[in-house]
């Protein structure tokens, strides 16, 4: 298969598809982080170039519910959620026959609609818990092998016992201190995931 991965830097998903003996390009307004093909610009300037397949993970910024309420206090935020939204569409209609975008929990699911499947990193054997959206055109839903699911900690949460993995607080609170980085490794595809895709829709 010929194979588009839009907006990952990281490579992971790419290389997956790769190591499975498939074409795969990586683009990113960013380079890519790891060695392989890359395009460095916008993904617009190539969606008609023959793909079989595009997973897209356009950026969430002003997309996910953890960050819409700043919408009603700035209406340049809401601008850009605006044209987030757009730019989600334009990947959704792109001319490929498979198509997945991947996002978090986000406004997608209400201005366009609801995700086909929610997974998490650690149904994957990662220890991470990050809902994980998928909208899917064309390809099936990606199969959870119950054995592979890494059991997280339990503690105690409001009188509640809850389990928690290791990017994770107590509380539920995500680890990762601020940083001018943190949305770069907040945003980057979990191996286990990227295993799955690649062996499933491959």
């Amino acid at each position: 298969m010929k194979v588009l991965v839009a907006c990952e830097y990281s490579g992971r998903v790419r290389d997956a598809f790769i190591a499975r003996g498939h074409t795969a390009m990586s683009c990113d307004l960013l380079p890519t982080e790891a060695p392989g093909p890359h395009h460095q610009g916008d993904v617009r300037d190539i969606l008609c170039e023959g793909w079989d397949l595009m997973i897209a993970h356009p950026p969430c910024t002003y997309l996910t519910v953890a960050g819409l309420h700043w919408n009603k206090r700035d209406p340049e935020r809401a601008a850009y959620t605006t044209e987030a939204l757009a730019f989600v569409q334009l990947l959704m209609d792109a001319p490929i026959p498979k198509i997945a975008i991947e996002n978090p929990v986000s406004c997608i699911s209400s201005a366009i609609r609801k995700p086909d499947q929610i997974v998490q990193p650690y149904e994957f054997g990662e220890d991470a818990s990050k809902k994980t959206c998928f909208w899917l055109k064309d390809l099936p839903k990606i199969v959870i092998d119950p054995t592979k699911r890494f059991a997280g900690r339990w503690v105690t949460h409001n009188g509640k016992p809850v389990e928690r993995w290791s990017n994770q607080t107590d509380s539920g609170q995500n680890r990762l201190p601020p940083s001018a980085d943190r949305w770069k490794q907040r945003s980057t595809t979990y191996l286990g995931i990227a295993s799955a895709l690649a062996e499933q829709w491959g």
